[in-house]
Order: C-alpha cells, then sequence, then structure tokens
C-alpha cells in the first residue's frame, strides 16, 4: 500500500481503486476506510484515491493526539494532493470526512474542482440536528418489526435516560439485513483516541466555513439518504442551500450508506455529477 509524509511527520496511508481521472475520496468515522467498498462501482468512472486517516487502517498513530482534530487532517488532504502532483482534484466524502472536505475547500478553493457530500455530518457548517427531526424522520419506518426497540431506544437517548446506540442502528440502513449488520460492524471506528479528538474545541469554524462555502463557485452534490437519521435529508438540505452552485439528491430507500442500500441507484447519481 502506498504511503505519503503528513507534515508533522506522521506517514499516512492510501488506497488506489481503478483507473481514470483522480477523485480523492475521504472517509468517515474516523474508521478503516475499506468500509467505503467501492462505492457502488464509482472506480469502474474514475481513479478513486482513499486514504487512510491518521491512526486508522495502515497509516501510522500520530505522536500528537489533538493532530486528529478534524482542522488539523486539513493539512493531511493537501500533503497527500502534493504529493500525488495533482494541481486540482474532484473530491468525494462520506459523513464526518465531509467536514475535512468542506474545511479544504475553504481554505484551498484553488485545488478543489468537483464536490461531493456523501450523507454529510453538517457540524463544519454549524447546523444542529435537533431531536424531533430525528423522531419524524424515524417514524417513516414505523412497519418494520424491529421498529418499537429502535424508536424506544432513539427516545431514550433524546430524553438523556439511554445510551443504547447498537439499538438504534437500524434507522442507519436503508434495509436491516445480514448485510446491512455486516458493513456496520465494518463501519465502526476502532480508534477511540481519533473519535474522541476529532470533533475537540476548535475543530470546527462555522462561520469561516459558510462564508467560504458561500464564495465557492465551483459545483458540489449533496446526496442524502432518505431515512438517514445521522444525516436527515432536512438538515443536508439546509447544508445545501448554504453553497450556489449546489445540487442536492435524496437517494429514496436509502440510510446513511446508500452506496450499500442501492448501488445503481448511488452510481447514477455520483458519476453523472462526477462525469
Amino acid at each position: 500500500m502506498p504511503t505519503f509524509s503528513a507534515p508533522d511527520g506522521t506517514r499516512l496511508a492510501y488506497r488506489v481503486h481503478g483507473a481514470g481521472d483522480p477523485l480523492l475520496c475521504i472517509p468517515g468515522g474516523p474508521a478503516d476506510p475499506a468500509y467505503l467498498g467501492d462505492l457502488g462501482g464509482l472506480p469502474a468512472h474514475r481513479r478513486l484515491i482513499v486514504p487512510d486517516l491518521r491512526g486508522t487502517g495502515r497509516s501510522a498513530i500520530p505522536e500528537d493526539v489533538s493532530s486528529y482534530r478534524c482542522d488539523r487532517q486539513v493539512d493531511d488532504i493537501e500533503a497527500l494532493r502534493r504529493h500525488l502532483g495533482l494541481p486540482r482534484t474532484d473530491l468525494l466524502a462520506h459523513c464526518a470526512g465531509a467536514g475535512i472536505a468542506t474545511q479544504y475547500a475553504a481554505r484551498f478553493p484553488e485545488h478543489v474542482g468537483r464536490l461531493a457530500l456523501i450523507t454529510p455530518s453538517t457540524r463544519a457548517v454549524g447546523i444542529e440536528i435537533t431531536a424531533e427531526t430525528r423522531r419524524e424522520l424515524a417514524r417513516l419506518r414505523s412497519a418494520e418489526p424491529w421498529f418499537p426497540e429502535a424508536f424506544a431506544a432513539l427516545e431514550a437517548i433524546a430524553g438523556g435516560t439511554g445510551s443504547d446506540w447498537a439499538a438504534v442502528r437500524p434507522f442507519l440502513c436503508g434495509r436491516w439485513d445480514a448485510a446491512a449488520r455486516r458493513h456496520l460492524a465494518a463501519a465502526e471506528p476502532t480508534n477511540r483516541d481519533a473519535v474522541a479528538h476529532f470533533a475537540a474545541d476548535g475543530a470546527f469554524d462555522p462561520g469561516a466555513t459558510r462564508a467560504a462555502l458561500a464564495a465557492h463557485r465551483g459545483p458540489v452534490l449533496l446526496l442524502a439518504g432518505q431515512f438517514d437519521l445521522n444525516s436527515p435529508p432536512r438538515s443536508v438540505a439546509g447544508f445545501a442551500a448554504l453553497v450556489p452552485a449546489a445540487t442536492l439528491v435524496v437517494q429514496p430507500g436509502a440510510g446513511h450508506y446508500p452506496w450499500v442500500d442501492d448501488p445503481a441507484r448511488f452510481l447514477a447519481a455520483t458519476a453523472a455529477f462526477l462525469a
């Protein structure tokens, strides 16, 4: 697996899938990027370059744990772009990776072509997701056999009387079956330091990021899953409203991992945008 050196000397790995024009793909989590799979077949259209974020996958654990902070990992992406010799690159990011990607676009707009944000976290732009938003979205799944237990756990978490996050996992998936369970297990972050420091104080500057996105003139895709409790369509739509050239797509029947729920539909939306 190829590697490069981060600005602080940490050795970071990255993966390459497919051929053609490069597409730098930033995983969420922070988790081992293997959970992205082939993103619904996207390597048939683009050459995916997927970094193992510091302390995950095959990348080294940094000496300074504060370097796990989201904004500081922007420098890792810039180091990778330079390592690859790309004057400009398209970016795709999933979930928490959108925090890195949007802050990268804010700091280095001259190096960003197309920007695709897949079921993105909205923390970088200061959009809070309320318990009521999640509750309304959850009720769309009321006919599912797992709904009563999952909804009760969700209500307990919202009310501050519970913490059974495992019980609400079905709400992240368009369908709750053995394949979804296996995929969620693969997407689970294992480096607790990386998770704990990712959103530490100073990780986000919503005002500055919003201002930069308002001035961003490049094409931006925001793709939400119809049933995704982590990144509800309403919240992703608010994110899209901040970007002049944004395209909002809500994938029917999908959750937080739309390329798993319906690869063909996901590929049709992303490949067309990235063409």
